[in-house]
């Protein structure tokens, strides 16, 4: 399951009500989260350290109210545990800190990562609904 930011929300509703245009994103980043990021998107990423940073992701076309991710990520824990993993986000910015939250969502069974670790999302491992 996924949810819009309230970011999303208010570029679509100014986009398609033709008050403000919006530009194409052209890179999203996926991140990991160790709570609900919530809509602002003000919470729970991980620190930028034990080797950890937002990984570029792609997504295939939308059919049937939902597009999946297209490419594998994996993010390796070096130099520290990123301890238990419940949630995570699609930004627009591969910074941590920076950046509009686009999606969220919860994954389907938490993942605690110790240091030497690998997190791997398969391609179409990620997909966000809108309907």
């Amino acid at each position: 399951m996924s949810s819009k930011s309230n970011y999303l929300e208010l570029k679509v509703l100014d986009h398609f009500l033709g008050t403000t245009e919006s530009s194409f994103v052209t890179q999203k980043y996926l991140a990991l989260h160790t709570a609900n990021p919530d809509e602002d998107g003000s919470g729970a990423e991980l620190a930028a350290s034990n080797g950890y940073s937002r990984q570029a992701i792609d997504f295939a076309s939308a059919s049937g109210g939902s597009a999946a991710s297209s490419t594998a990520e994996e993010f390796t824990a070096s130099g520290g545990a990123f301890g238990t993993i419940t949630h995570f986000g699609i930004w627009d910015n591969a910074t941590r800190g920076a950046g509009n939250l686009i999606y969220y969502g919860e994954l389907s069974a938490s993942k605690t990562i110790a240091d030497g670790d690998t997190l791997r999302f398969a391609a179409g491992a990620i997909t966000i609904t809108e309907a």
